[in-house]
């Protein structure tokens, strides 16, 4: 259905559609866990697929008219297979938080423990925490960066890991910058005989490109988002070896999800289809450097990062030292008025609330998808260190603003040339 249609039925949503295109291309999207993706990912999640029930798996279905969601589901793990060399793959997921929840329902009884990364150093909601169901189900208990260099501290883990004895251990993170020994925590995972779950929802795309070390084959399993760095449909995977694949399947569903979202698994295969060429590797390696050059003219502006730089697609600004009467809160806002958009959060050894913090996050996968390289990045950051430096100086802001206008006229979202550039026609 395109625009004019959905005008024609409910002119408000149309007008707030509208509007979000329009915001999308007007201002840079900098949160880490967002992207562009393809005219064809988006066309395939809104197509009639949005009507099919199909609950079950590919030629175990409950219901009848099944042959094609058979087929694109089965091309969807089949090409997830292919791009982390998974023996098994759930494509059903919902999100990211739901494949999370599928693992611990097939491994965990209520009231088992789970050790994982506390949000506030980086984690994730459903890694355990108290407002989530992890943190109703289960017993939580938490492991830390080491505060004085933001990084993960194996040997700390270890013990860690020793002390509380859990029966799961969750590794990778929403705002972890550096590379992850995988091996390590796998290890104490292993001398406690506790489960080990690897969450790559960031960094999937940096895993499947090779610039990020793999836990496919080293953690019993693997879950990821699909639509953050792997700029796929929207939604979740979970991937294991042939011993735990019934007993995910059936945490999946009927354990967890009832009819899957066949237009969302659509999406999902488009877009591993596309993540599959040549040209999508090249892309990965232009987040990683757009981002390690977005850290280097925020530290020489005077930023302190945490972990003093980044390996992957995002960075982690600490506010305290810079910019101590700044809130993490008071930059977003700031930011995104001229056009810059990215979002607050806290940081190691967090003093203000998670509403608040003391930090901001910037990724770079969406900016990369639009084209921008190094010399616009640098620029970017340019933008953000006047922002930061004068948040409520409205000379500054109007200039700033010109600089954003500038850039995005110049990469506009899903034109000609960059849709030939950056999202590559499928293969016959």
């Amino acid at each position: 259905m395109d625009s004019s249609r959905i005008h024609e039925v409910d002119p408000e949503v149309a007008t707030a559609i509208e509007r979000e295109r329009e915001r999308q291309h007007a201002s840079l999207q900098l949160i880490a866990s967002e992207n562009h993706v393809s005219p064809a990912v988006m066309a395939a999640q809104g197509s009639v697929l949005t009507n099919k029930y199909a609950e079950g798996y590919p030629r175990r279905r409950y219901y009848a008219g099944c042959e094609a969601v058979d087929v694109i589901e089965q091309r969807a793990i089949d090409r997830a297979r292919a791009l982390w060399g998974a023996d098994h793959v759930n494509v059903q997921p919902h999100s990211g938080t739901q494949a999370n929840m599928a693992v611990y329902h097939a491994t965990l009884e209520p009231g088992d423990r789970i050790l994982s990364l506390s949000l506030e150093h980086g984690g994730h909601l459903s890694h355990g925490h108290r407002v989530n169901f992890t943190g109703k189900l289960y017993d939580i208990e938490h492991y830390h960066l080491d505060e004085s260099s933001g990084r993960l501290d194996y040997d700390a883990i270890y013990e860690c890991v020793l002390q509380t004895e859990p029966d799961i251990v969750v590794s990778g993170f929403s705002a972890y910058p550096r590379i992850i020994d995988w091996e390590a925590i796998q290890t104490a995972a292993d001398e406690v005989g506790a489960y080990h779950l690897a969450d790559i929802a960031h960094i999937s795309g940096l895993v499947a490109a090779g610039v990020h070390p793999s836990p496919v084959g080293i953690t019993d399993f693997v879950t990821a988002s699909t639509h953050k760095t792997i700029r796929a449909g929207r939604g979740g995977i979970i991937m294991c070896d042939e011993t735990h694949a019934e007993m995910i399947d059936a945490a999946v569903f009927p354990g967890g999800q009832g009819g899957p979202l066949m237009h969302n698994i659509a999406g999902k295969a488009v877009g591993f289809a596309e993540a599959l060429e040549p040209a999508f590797a090249t892309y990965i390696e232009q987040v990683v450097s757009n981002a390690k050059t977005l850290a280097s003219t925020l530290m020489d502006g005077g930023l302190s990062l945490v972990t003093g730089g980044t390996d992957t697609h995002l960075v982690l600004v600490d506010l305290t030292e810079s910019h101590p009467e700044l809130t993490g809160q008071e930059a977003e806002e700031a930011l995104e008025s001229v056009g810059i958009v990215l979002n607050k959060n806290t940081i190691p050894g967090e003093q203000r609330s998670p509403f608040v913090t003391s930090g901001i996050r910037i990724g770079t996968p969406a900016v990369t998808s639009r084209g921008l390289t190094e010399p616009e990045i640098d620029t970017i950051g340019e933008c953000i260190l006047a922002v930061l430096d004068a948040p409520d100086d409205e000379h500054v802001a109007d200039s700033v603003r010109s600089r954003v206008d500038e850039l995005v006229q110049a990469y506009p979202l899903y034109d000609d040339s960059t849709e030939a550039t950056l999202w590559p026609s499928l293969p016959e």
